[in-house]
């Protein structure tokens, strides 16, 4: 071997053009699976939305989304509107679905004004509007969407986590657990609730839809608070929409 290619020149030009290469493939693979990347989370959207409102292929027990071949369909055939709220200024907007949360969350702490997303659904002669929220669990981020009628009573959830303890926090996502929010009242006497996920709750059937409260998970306190958290401070924000949607029926669907 020549000292050429001994040399420490030699050994950092190289190591350049490896990582210039490496660079470039990655850059490339990256902007090719850009598309494929953005078409899945607009199908992983578009199943939590649905799924929310009722539009899913549950069983007797497991939630079940709806297929990735009929979630288009079903999407444009069930959301009959996509609103932007921006303070009192509520707009039409066929892109909602990708508004980011968590870069909303980040930029109202800044003093921005927030773009808060809302879907408006049609089924069975009901109409649901459906927010998505975003919060923190025991480990890390838990998000989800929650329908609701014209008084703010929830009419389906959906949760998932990026990290919660498996068979304690993770069961967030389980159906029984999501069921339990399925006509819980978010307002009490006029005022905005949210609500509780209660170790005390003692409603164990869920039959007391007015308490503001439902069953905690055993063993997973933190993600159940961070639940409700998330359910107060991200629902609450929609509450001017609600009220000027009841007292005068401003926006028209």
């Amino acid at each position: 071997m020549s000292k050429k290619t001994e040399s420490n020149g030699y050994t950092l030009l190289f190591a350049i053009g490896m990582v210039l290469v490496v660079g470039a493939l990655l850059a490339f693979t990256a902007s090719s699976l850009r598309p494929m990347i953005d078409g899945n989370k607009r199908i992983e959207k578009q199943q939590n939305i649905l799924y929310a409102m009722g539009v899913n292929e549950n069983d007797e027990s497991s939630a079940i989304f709806v297929s990735k071949d009929k979630v288009a369909d079903e999407f444009s055939k069930y959301i009959k509107k996509q609103l932007v709220i921006e303070g009192d200024k509520v707009t039409e907007d066929d892109k909602a679905y990708l508004i980011d949360v968590k870069k909303q969350q980040t930029s109202a702490k800044a003093g921005n004004e927030r773009k808060l997303p809302l879907f408006v659904g049609e089924k069975d002669g009901k109409t649901f509007y459906i927010a998505p929220i975003r919060g923190k669990g025991l480990w890390d981020a838990i998000w989800g969407y929650v329908a609701m009628d014209a008084n703010m009573v929830v009419q389906g959830a959906f949760f998932d986590h990026k990290g919660e303890t498996p068979g304690l926090g993770a069961n967030i996502k389980q159906r029984y657990f999501m069921d339990d929010f399925i006509g819980e009242n978010l307002m009490s006497n006029g005022v905005f609730k949210g609500i509780t996920v209660s170790k005390s709750n003692n409603d164990p059937k869920n039959e007391d839809k007015n308490d503001n409260e439902v069953d905690a998970i055993a063993g997973a306190t933190i993600t159940g608070d961070g639940v409700a958290a998330m359910i107060k401070s991200e629902l609450g924000l929609y509450l001017p929409f609600f009220k000027s949607l009841k007292e005068s029926n401003k926006i028209k669907l």
